[in-house]
Protein backbone atom coordinates (compact mmCIF):
# COMPACT_ATOMS: atom_id res chain seq x y z
CA UNK A 1 0.00 0.00 0.00
CA UNK A 2 0.82 3.54 -0.56
CA UNK A 3 2.70 5.51 2.39
CA UNK A 4 1.64 9.31 2.70
CA UNK A 5 4.00 11.83 3.91
CA UNK A 6 1.60 12.92 6.69
CA UNK A 7 2.12 9.25 7.85
CA UNK A 8 5.52 9.25 7.81
CA UNK A 9 5.96 12.53 10.10
CA UNK A 10 3.49 11.45 12.26
CA UNK A 11 5.43 8.65 13.18
CA UNK A 12 8.50 10.33 13.28
CA UNK A 13 6.95 13.07 15.49
CA UNK A 14 5.78 10.33 18.22
CA UNK A 15 9.17 8.44 18.28
CA UNK A 16 12.18 10.79 17.29
CA UNK A 17 13.47 7.90 14.71
CA UNK A 18 13.79 9.34 11.16
CA UNK A 19 12.32 9.50 8.08
CA UNK A 20 13.46 6.68 6.23
CA UNK A 21 13.13 4.19 9.20
CA UNK A 22 9.41 5.24 9.74
CA UNK A 23 8.58 4.39 6.11
CA UNK A 24 9.71 1.47 6.11
CA UNK A 25 8.18 0.68 9.25
CA UNK A 26 5.03 1.76 8.05
CA UNK A 27 5.00 -0.61 4.77
CA UNK A 28 5.95 -3.83 7.11
CA UNK A 29 3.39 -2.86 8.76
CA UNK A 30 0.73 -1.89 5.83
CA UNK A 31 0.20 1.29 7.15
CA UNK A 32 -0.59 0.89 10.79
CA UNK A 33 0.72 3.42 13.27
CA UNK A 34 0.75 1.12 16.31
CA UNK A 35 2.12 -1.75 14.57
CA UNK A 36 4.78 0.72 13.17
CA UNK A 37 5.57 1.85 16.33
CA UNK A 38 5.35 -1.38 17.98
CA UNK A 39 7.85 -2.68 15.50
CA UNK A 40 10.73 0.57 15.74
CA UNK A 41 10.63 -0.06 19.77
CA UNK A 42 11.48 -4.04 19.09
CA UNK A 43 14.18 -2.47 16.92
CA UNK A 44 15.36 -0.20 19.53
CA UNK A 45 15.62 2.44 17.23
CA UNK A 46 12.59 4.57 19.30
CA UNK A 47 14.66 5.23 22.49
CA UNK A 48 16.70 7.71 20.58
CA UNK A 49 14.19 10.50 20.76
CA UNK A 50 14.47 9.48 24.93
CA UNK A 51 18.34 9.61 24.83
CA UNK A 52 18.05 12.85 23.26
CA UNK A 53 17.05 14.12 27.01
CA UNK A 54 20.26 12.99 28.47
CA UNK A 55 23.21 15.93 28.61
CA UNK A 56 26.00 15.16 25.91
CA UNK A 57 29.11 17.00 27.15
CA UNK A 58 32.23 14.82 25.97
CA UNK A 59 32.82 14.62 22.12
CA UNK A 60 35.15 15.76 19.34
CA UNK A 61 36.15 18.80 17.47
CA UNK A 62 37.20 17.69 13.97
CA UNK A 63 37.96 19.74 10.57
CA UNK A 64 38.38 19.01 7.35
CA UNK A 65 40.15 20.76 4.25
CA UNK A 66 39.05 21.05 0.60
CA UNK A 67 41.21 19.35 -2.08
CA UNK A 68 43.01 22.16 -2.84
CA UNK A 69 43.35 23.49 1.11
CA UNK A 70 41.18 26.82 0.05
CA UNK A 71 37.73 25.18 2.15
CA UNK A 72 38.39 24.18 5.74
CA UNK A 73 35.47 23.44 7.73
CA UNK A 74 35.10 22.41 11.47
CA UNK A 75 32.46 21.00 13.89
CA UNK A 76 32.00 20.42 17.20
CA UNK A 77 30.19 16.91 18.06
CA UNK A 78 29.09 15.77 21.74
CA UNK A 79 28.27 12.52 23.02
CA UNK A 80 27.56 11.11 26.77
CA UNK A 81 30.51 9.87 27.50
CA UNK A 82 34.63 9.97 27.15
CA UNK A 83 34.51 6.12 26.09
CA UNK A 84 32.21 6.83 23.26
CA UNK A 85 33.76 9.78 22.14
CA UNK A 86 37.55 7.43 22.07
CA UNK A 87 35.21 4.70 19.34
CA UNK A 88 36.81 4.69 16.40
CA UNK A 89 32.90 4.55 14.72
CA UNK A 90 32.08 7.60 16.28
CA UNK A 91 35.51 8.82 14.99
CA UNK A 92 34.47 8.19 11.73
CA UNK A 93 31.04 9.85 12.11
CA UNK A 94 32.45 12.86 13.24
CA UNK A 95 34.81 13.31 10.33
CA UNK A 96 31.99 12.03 8.04
CA UNK A 97 30.18 15.58 9.90
CA UNK A 98 33.18 17.83 9.35
CA UNK A 99 33.57 16.30 5.64
CA UNK A 100 29.88 18.48 5.45
CA UNK A 101 30.77 21.08 7.03
CA UNK A 102 33.33 21.81 4.09
CA UNK A 103 30.19 21.86 2.00
CA UNK A 104 27.95 24.58 3.64
CA UNK A 105 27.50 27.10 6.21
CA UNK A 106 24.35 26.28 7.34
CA UNK A 107 23.81 24.02 10.63
CA UNK A 108 24.71 20.69 10.36
CA UNK A 109 22.49 20.04 13.38
CA UNK A 110 19.80 20.37 11.20
CA UNK A 111 20.66 19.56 7.64
CA UNK A 112 21.66 16.03 9.63
CA UNK A 113 19.19 15.55 11.83
CA UNK A 114 17.79 12.25 10.60
CA UNK A 115 21.70 10.88 9.92
CA UNK A 116 22.09 11.96 13.91
CA UNK A 117 18.61 10.35 14.56
CA UNK A 118 19.77 7.03 13.37
CA UNK A 119 23.17 7.05 15.05
CA UNK A 120 21.87 7.77 18.55
CA UNK A 121 19.76 4.86 17.52
CA UNK A 122 22.65 2.27 16.93
CA UNK A 123 24.76 3.54 19.74
CA UNK A 124 21.66 4.11 22.17
CA UNK A 125 23.54 7.10 23.41
CA UNK A 126 22.66 10.73 22.87
CA UNK A 127 24.92 12.58 20.74
CA UNK A 128 24.47 16.36 19.48
CA UNK A 129 25.90 18.21 16.31
CA UNK A 130 26.72 21.21 18.35
CA UNK A 131 28.14 23.76 15.90
CA UNK A 132 29.97 24.19 12.59
CA UNK A 133 32.35 26.58 10.64
CA UNK A 134 33.28 26.98 7.32
CA UNK A 135 36.60 29.16 6.02
CA UNK A 136 36.60 29.64 2.27
CA UNK A 137 40.03 31.57 1.58
CA UNK A 138 38.87 35.20 0.55
CA UNK A 139 42.15 36.32 -1.04
CA UNK A 140 46.05 35.81 -1.76
CA UNK A 141 47.28 34.38 1.57
CA UNK A 142 46.30 31.07 3.03
CA UNK A 143 43.08 29.21 5.48
CA UNK A 144 44.42 27.10 8.42
CA UNK A 145 43.49 24.50 11.05
CA UNK A 146 44.70 22.63 14.10
CA UNK A 147 43.04 20.35 16.47
CA UNK A 148 44.83 20.23 19.60
CA UNK A 149 44.56 17.24 22.80
CA UNK A 150 42.91 14.96 20.69
CA UNK A 151 39.62 16.82 19.34
CA UNK A 152 39.53 19.09 22.68
CA UNK A 153 40.33 22.17 21.08
CA UNK A 154 40.18 23.02 17.26
CA UNK A 155 41.07 26.39 15.55
CA UNK A 156 40.65 27.41 11.76
CA UNK A 157 42.53 30.46 10.95
CA UNK A 158 43.01 32.90 8.04
CA UNK A 159 46.00 34.79 6.95
CA UNK A 160 46.56 37.11 3.70
CA UNK A 161 49.56 37.79 2.05
CA UNK A 162 50.18 40.42 -0.66
CA UNK A 163 52.19 38.28 -3.54
CA UNK A 164 50.55 34.95 -4.64
CA UNK A 165 53.75 33.58 -4.55
CA UNK A 166 53.94 33.86 -0.70
CA UNK A 167 51.81 31.03 -0.18
CA UNK A 168 54.11 28.62 -1.16
CA UNK A 169 56.57 30.60 0.89
CA UNK A 170 58.25 27.92 4.12
CA UNK A 171 58.34 30.99 6.35
CA UNK A 172 55.09 32.22 6.04
CA UNK A 173 53.03 28.49 6.18
CA UNK A 174 55.36 27.91 9.15
CA UNK A 175 54.06 31.37 10.85
CA UNK A 176 50.53 30.56 9.88
CA UNK A 177 50.87 27.10 11.42
CA UNK A 178 52.45 28.42 14.81
CA UNK A 179 49.33 31.00 14.71
CA UNK A 180 46.99 27.68 15.05
CA UNK A 181 48.85 26.44 17.75
CA UNK A 182 49.01 29.91 19.54
CA UNK A 183 45.45 30.57 19.30
CA UNK A 184 44.57 26.70 20.63
CA UNK A 185 47.19 27.60 23.77
CA UNK A 186 46.49 31.36 24.42
CA UNK A 187 42.45 31.14 23.63
CA UNK A 188 42.44 35.26 22.60
CA UNK A 189 38.76 36.23 22.64
CA UNK A 190 39.01 39.24 20.15
CA UNK A 191 41.61 39.52 17.17
CA UNK A 192 42.31 43.12 17.97
CA UNK A 193 41.35 46.38 20.59
CA UNK A 194 38.65 47.66 18.11
CA UNK A 195 36.36 44.43 18.16
CA UNK A 196 35.91 44.72 22.20
CA UNK A 197 32.46 46.28 23.12
CA UNK A 198 32.68 49.38 24.25
CA UNK A 199 30.89 48.52 27.35
CA UNK A 200 33.49 45.98 28.09
CA UNK A 201 36.40 48.10 27.79
CA UNK A 202 33.71 50.72 30.14
CA UNK A 203 33.58 48.14 32.75
CA UNK A 204 37.75 47.59 32.71
CA UNK A 205 38.25 51.06 33.02
CA UNK A 206 35.70 52.12 35.87
CA UNK A 207 37.58 48.75 37.49
CA UNK A 208 41.06 50.47 37.40
CA UNK A 209 39.56 53.98 38.88
CA UNK A 210 37.66 52.40 41.83
CA UNK A 211 41.30 50.33 42.64
CA UNK A 212 42.98 54.35 41.97
CA UNK A 213 40.79 56.18 44.04
CA UNK A 214 42.62 58.83 46.36
CA UNK A 215 45.72 59.23 43.68
CA UNK A 216 46.30 62.31 41.44
CA UNK A 217 44.04 62.34 38.07
CA UNK A 218 47.09 62.83 36.62
CA UNK A 219 48.22 59.22 37.95
CA UNK A 220 45.11 57.59 37.30
CA UNK A 221 45.15 58.27 33.55
CA UNK A 222 48.19 56.96 33.17
CA UNK A 223 47.69 53.87 35.68
CA UNK A 224 44.21 52.79 33.83
CA UNK A 225 45.95 53.49 30.40
CA UNK A 226 48.87 51.29 31.58
CA UNK A 227 46.13 48.59 32.52
CA UNK A 228 44.46 48.45 29.60
CA UNK A 229 47.47 48.08 27.54
CA UNK A 230 47.88 45.09 29.77
CA UNK A 231 44.28 43.90 29.34
CA UNK A 232 44.70 44.23 25.59
CA UNK A 233 47.65 41.97 25.38
CA UNK A 234 45.61 39.76 27.72
CA UNK A 235 42.83 38.79 25.59
CA UNK A 236 43.80 40.39 22.11
CA UNK A 237 45.11 38.13 19.21
CA UNK A 238 47.81 40.56 17.69
CA UNK A 239 48.60 42.02 21.05
CA UNK A 240 49.19 38.66 22.93
CA UNK A 241 52.75 37.31 24.22
CA UNK A 242 53.89 34.59 21.30
CA UNK A 243 54.13 31.27 23.14
CA UNK A 244 57.30 30.22 21.85
CA UNK A 245 58.59 33.58 22.67
CA UNK A 246 56.43 35.51 24.97
CA UNK A 247 58.32 38.34 24.86
CA UNK A 248 57.20 38.85 21.32
CA UNK A 249 54.01 39.98 20.29
CA UNK A 250 52.18 38.25 17.62
CA UNK A 251 51.97 41.31 15.74
CA UNK A 252 55.93 41.68 16.08
CA UNK A 253 56.78 38.17 14.96
CA UNK A 254 54.18 38.54 11.78
CA UNK A 255 56.10 41.85 11.36
CA UNK A 256 59.93 39.85 11.70
CA UNK A 257 58.62 37.28 9.45
CA UNK A 258 57.32 39.58 6.47
CA UNK A 259 60.08 41.69 6.23
CA UNK A 260 62.91 39.55 4.60
CA UNK A 261 59.79 38.60 1.99
CA UNK A 262 58.95 42.32 1.13
CA UNK A 263 55.61 41.27 2.27
CA UNK A 264 52.62 42.19 4.73
CA UNK A 265 50.48 39.97 6.85
CA UNK A 266 47.40 39.99 8.16
CA UNK A 267 45.05 37.60 10.13
CA UNK A 268 41.75 38.24 8.65
CA UNK A 269 39.79 36.13 10.93
CA UNK A 270 39.83 33.64 13.51
CA UNK A 271 37.82 31.02 15.26
CA UNK A 272 38.45 29.14 18.65
CA UNK A 273 36.56 25.56 19.84
CA UNK A 274 36.80 24.29 23.18
CA UNK A 275 34.94 20.77 23.72
CA UNK A 276 32.07 21.83 25.99
CA UNK A 277 32.45 26.13 25.95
Amino acid sequence: MEITAKQVKELRDATGVSMMECKKALKECEGSMEDAVKKLRERGVAVAAKRAEKAANQGIIAACASDDGKTIGMVEVNCETDFVARNDEFKAFVDDVAKKAVETDEPLSELLKDVLMDKIASTGENMKIRRNKRYVQTGTGKVATYIHMGGKVGVLLEVSCTKPETENDASFNELVKDLTLHIAAAAPTYLTSDEIPADVVNAEKELYAKQMEGKPANMIENIIKGKLNKFYSECCLVNQGFVKEPKQSITELMDATAKPLGETFEIKRFTRYQLGA
